[in-house]
């Protein structure tokens, strides 16, 4: 696949001279591919959940952030995809950007495809996953439930499966978590300013 393919749109929106976020080019696989989910505090407040895929993240907005009760779907916009970079960007969007807004890494860690063939699969608009190593964890699935025809936006849903990480607990307060990597709130980094990104990261 080629870079242009990949994160054109990404970089659009975005003028780098202004903003801490990473250019990023597509990355190449690891040894087990990775997820992070970011709380950000832009037009509205929302998390956004990312799946590592042929060397970008494949990511969804989720508005109301994952629910580990089976019984609960949570909607899940899709967005451009993300350079791997972006997996430890923590600052703050600055204003006139696109998404300007604090941004925290609240879960990270790595994902085990349950769906042969999870590209094509994610194309068709069906995966299942089981991810390890963060604060989510077990089995979950993203389905689309809306192609984004005739004028309409593509729509997803993201879902637990009943399995021993499954529990009908609240979600989490947004405005009250703390960052996996910095163990900072949202408004923390809002007062701050800081960008957080380790030197020499190649996102591969």
């Amino acid at each position: 696949m080629s870079d242009k393919d990949t994160l054109s749109t990404y970089r659009g929106k975005r003028d780098f001279a202004r903003t801490a976020e990473p250019q990023g080019q597509p990355g190449e696989a690891g040894e087990q591919p990775v997820y992070v989910v970011q709380i950000h505090d832009a037009t509205t407040l929302h998390f956004d959940f990312r799946l590592e895929c042929e060397g970008v993240l494949k990511s969804w907005s989720v508005p109301k952030g994952p629910s580990t009760d089976p019984k609960t779907k949570r909607l899940a916009m899709p967005t451009e995809d993300h350079p791997m970079e972006y997996r430890h960007f923590e600052g703050v969007i600055p204003r006139g950007e696109y998404g300007a807004g604090p941004v925290i890494v609240w879960d990270q860690g790595t994902y085990e495809p349950l769906t042969r063939d999870f590209p094509r699969a994610l194309a068709k608009g069906h995966i299942s996953f089981r991810l390890h190593d963060g604060k989510l964890r077990g089995e979950w699935a993203l389905s689309r439930f809306r192609s984004g025809e005739d004028g309409e936006r593509e729509a997803w849903l993201l879902v637990k499966k009943n399995d021993r990480y499954a529990s009908p607990r609240p979600g989490v307060d947004p405005q009250r978590v703390r960052s996996a990597i910095s163990s900072r709130t949202l408004k923390q980094v809002a007062e701050h300013g800081e960008e957080r990104m380790p030197e020499g990261d190649t996102g591969t």
